[in-house]
């Protein structure tokens, strides 16, 4: 069995409690263990790397001294939290970080890594093997692979896919059966950061990235993020107003569809949960 120390980050354990749910019930069924890290904490990724160097490195690198000690790597479902843990690992492993979080009583060594869980289930456990255990195509789908900003950025850390036209997303939509969209607005900032603040911006980056979606011919949003998703789907009536036209683009995490192939329900993935109807295009369809 392949087993991973979990960091679910704050995100899954609140607001996207629906990806948390989902992200366990696809790892239940292909027999990837997710041993969530006892005591975890805050990575910092809403504010710490902007306020302070040493608090940035040393709230990641508490939860990977944990993951360390049981000799496992962490997979973060969280696009920002999988970026912050990745680069402390990495100031770790080739930066002077290791004798700062040593000065603050963490010993950490950059023996165990960190990978998304979309690299896992896409790389690790395999598209093609993943194809082999669809048991509901979803053919006739189109879909936008939606990456975001931070899950394929800084490349020469994040080291996971072309920072401009990443694939990796859309290989296992393929091999789902679904048919992931070529488009312009894969890696386009959605403005999460800025929801409280400037949220006439985010409207507008939002608008942006749907309008993009739904000129390419996509039925759907599909994410490996939960702040993305929530901007994405909490935001169209804004962007609509914005844009001056209607969206109305379900958007998924890539494992609520990845979970529908393999067999389970709409209620085991938590797919009410969305602000825009998440489960009455799939039934339309016959994909749920």
């Amino acid at each position: 069995m392949m087993r991973y120390a979990y960091f679910p980050g704050c995100s899954l354990h609140s607001t996207a409690a629906d990806y948390d749910r989902s992200a366990r019930a696809v790892c239940g069924r292909l027999g990837i263990e997710l041993a969530e890290i006892p005591d975890w904490n805050c990575c910092g990724a809403s504010s710490a790397h902007m306020t302070d160097e040493r608090l940035a490195l040393a709230l990641p690198a508490r939860n990977l001294a944990a993951a360390e000690k049981e000799g496992l790597d962490v997979v973060a479902p969280c696009a920002a939290c999988f970026n912050r843990l990745k680069i402390t690992w990495h100031e770790v492993r080739h930066g002077e970080a290791a004798k700062l979080l040593a000065d603050l009583g963490i010993e950490y060594t950059g023996r165990s890594g960190v990978k998304s869980l979309l690299e896992v289930i896409a790389r690790d456990y395999g598209a093609e093997k993943l194809a082999g255990q669809v048991v509901r195509s979803l053919e006739g789908l189109k879909v936008a692979c939606y990456y975001g900003c931070l899950l394929v950025r800084p490349q020469e850390i994040m080291d996971f896919d072309d920072v401009e036209n990443p694939t990796v997303m859309d290989g296992l939509m393929e091999a789902l059966g679904a048919e992931p969209v070529p488009w312009s607005h894969k890696t386009e900032c959605c403005g999460a950061s800025l929801a409280l603040s400037r949220s006439d911006l985010v409207a507008s980056l939002v608008g942006r990235i749907l309008a993009a979606a739904k000129e390419a011919g996509a039925d759907a949003l599909v994410t490996a993020c939960p702040l993305c998703q929530a901007n994405l789907d909490m935001r169209q009536r804004e962007a609509a107003r914005a844009a001056g036209e209607d969206f109305n683009l379900p958007v998924y995490y890539f494992t609520d569809l990845v979970g529908l192939a393999l067999g389970l329900g709409p209620a085991e993935l938590d797919l009410g949960k969305k602000m825009v109807d998440a489960v009455g295009p799939l039934r339309a369809r016959e994909l749920a």
